[in-house]
């Protein structure tokens, strides 16, 4: 018997075409329903329409129409398993092999600003999303289409093939059908709350919710947190202190971002390259340093701004040890996260009782993937981590002077550390130590002035690193009135020129790296 392709869509775009390549060119036979099966006769199609292939008319006014176990025996039996061969021998259903379905226009029918409830209602698809779904768990065997987007794609694969639907094809129209009902489930929910008045954050909903915090970045804004369990901070083991706050979070996040420029790890899965420690306030980091151990390191990151650091958030890219925990213990902190803290390094912090701790895997971070998610109104921007590997070996140099040796380890360290600083950014830095941070100014010369002004008298024979080109060569004259030695951007300028010509009056060796490093 010829394979069944049931088609079922609200949006007929494409339908015709796809139902004749579909019979003519593949052999399927035709089965449908409502709207789409006289679509399909009114073309000359042969189609069988549901109620005559189940014996069971639609009812309620067609809100019964394909929920029947014909139907979805013949998409969810699995073709290599004996018993459900049996079970549809003895019941004489065919099998389905390819769905086509997408759902009522339920969003369109909510856009319209005159719309009831029960209009809306109405429009709340139940028999296609169950089709949808029975045919992607099924998609061992069966292939299922929910946009007309897809059917060019699929009768491609299906010429090509000479046969079925590819299994890889099937997985990937799978994952992409479970996309769409979720989308549809989400619209439904996000118009309800909408009208009932309920708070919604509809794009979390299928994460769950770890914990309502106590409030958000400020006291009058409520918070809640959510995280899948074992992925990111999600799997994070806070060993002692008092519940992580809002903001707490955005600073870890800050902080381990940029401790992992330096590797992460006591697991052998992503090791520290080089023991380093990143104190941050207000998610820009006000200390960074590498070291000879983690207590050294630390010592250097926190000697680096001990003003700034008071009430900050530490990241520790190693185990944390008894002489790094009496260094924190120096100041007051609010939280250190490490990826290990070993049992005498507990007890000395156990003296701070309010520090939260938090051990953190390398397998969770991994497991958290590569996408770097924010909010803005009524949806969320999703892009990729800013955290592909620094190649200086693609760096160039346009100035007379060429950089040595040192400059070029301190640039490296310094460019390392500036893509984790709030645009314009500006680090100063010297000897695996930031010496000056400037951030989040409107202009890049008042990032560069902070910067150097906090570096002081170290900023002599230090060097500077920039995220964005220099637009005027203002920026250039002040880092060398202050000593700094070498400078360090992306490049890409009108005026580059300018600020080269600077660097060779100064006596300045500049790199340029060719990629930018905004961070909003």
């Amino acid at each position: 018997m010829a394979p069944f392709a049931l088609l079922s869509v609200s949006d007929k775009t494409g339908l015709v075409p796809l139902a004749e390549a579909l019979h003519h060119q593949h052999g399927f036979q035709l089965l449908s329903s409502g709207g789409t099966a006289k679509v399909l006769q009114d073309a000359g199609l042969p189609v069988t329409k549901v109620a005559d292939y189940t014996s069971a008319p639609e009812i309620l006014g067609g809100r019964v129409k394909t929920l029947h176990p014909r139907v979805h025996g013949g998409i969810l039996a699995k073709r290599d398993d004996a018993a459900h061969r049996q079970d549809l021998e003895q019941q004489q259903i065919p099998l389905i092999d390819l769905v086509v379905v997408n759902l009522y226009p339920f969003r369109e029918t909510v856009a319209r600003p005159d719309v009831t409830w029960d209009q809306a209602i109405e429009n709340i698809d139940i028999g296609g999303p169950t089709m949808v779904r029975a045919a992607a768990k099924n998609h061992a065997d069966v292939a299922v289409l929910t946009s007309p987007d897809q059917y060019e794609r699929v009768l491609d694969a299906l010429q090509s093939s000479g046969g079925g639907v590819p299994a890889p094809m099937r997985r990937q129209l799978a994952l992409e059908a479970f996309q769409h009902t979720a989308a549809y489930d989400t619209a439904i929910s996000v118009w309800m709350a909408g009208q009932m008045d309920v708070e919604s954050a509809p794009w979390l909903d299928a994460v769950p919710l770890r914990q309502t915090l106590r409030y958000g970045e400020n006291p009058h804004q409520k918070a809640r947190w959510y995280s899948q369990p074992n992925q990111g901070w999600g799997g994070a083991l806070q060993l002692q202190g008092k519940e992580l706050s809002t903001n707490n979070l955005l600073d870890l996040e800050a902080s381990l971002a940029t401790v992992r420029e330096f590797g992460f790890g006591v697991d052998g899965r992503h090791p520290a390259q080089q023991p380093a420690a990143v104190v941050v306030k207000h998610t820009n980091p006000c200390g960074v340093a590498v070291g000879d151990g983690v207590a050294h390191a630390l010592k250097r990151a926190l000697d680096a701004d001990r003003v700034s650091a008071f009430g900050g958030i530490v990241a520790i890219n190693g185990e944390v040890d008894a002489a790094a925990a009496r260094e924190l213990t120096s100041l007051f902190l609010e939280c250190v996260v490490a990826p290990g803290f070993t049992a005498e390094a507990r007890e000395v912090l156990s003296t701070k009782a309010n520090l939260r701790l938090l051990e953190l895997s390398s397998a969770a971070i991994d497991a958290a993937g590569h996408d770097h998610l924010r909010s803005i109104l009524g949806g969320v921007l999703v892009q990729d981590l800013d955290d592909q590997p620094i190649d200086p070996a693609t760096w160039t140099v346009p100035t007379q002077r060429q950089p040595t040796e040192q400059e070029k380890a301190d640039l490296q360290f310094a460019w390392q550390l500036v893509r984790h600083v709030r645009s314009n950014a500006i680090v100063v830095a010297r000897g695996g130590q930031s010496l000056g941070v400037g951030a989040g100014q409107m202009n890049r010369v008042g990032s560069a002035r902070l910067a150097l002004e906090a570096a002081g008298e170290q900023a002599n024979n230090a060097v500077l690193a920039s995220d964005g080109f220099f637009p005027f060569d203002d920026t250039v004259r002040l880092a060398a009135s202050h000593g700094i030695s070498a400078v360090i951007h992306p490049g890409g300028s009108m005026r580059d020129a300018d600020s080269i010509k600077a660097c060779d009056e100064l006596g300045l060796a500049m790199m340029l790296t060719g990629r930018r490093h905004f961070l909003h």
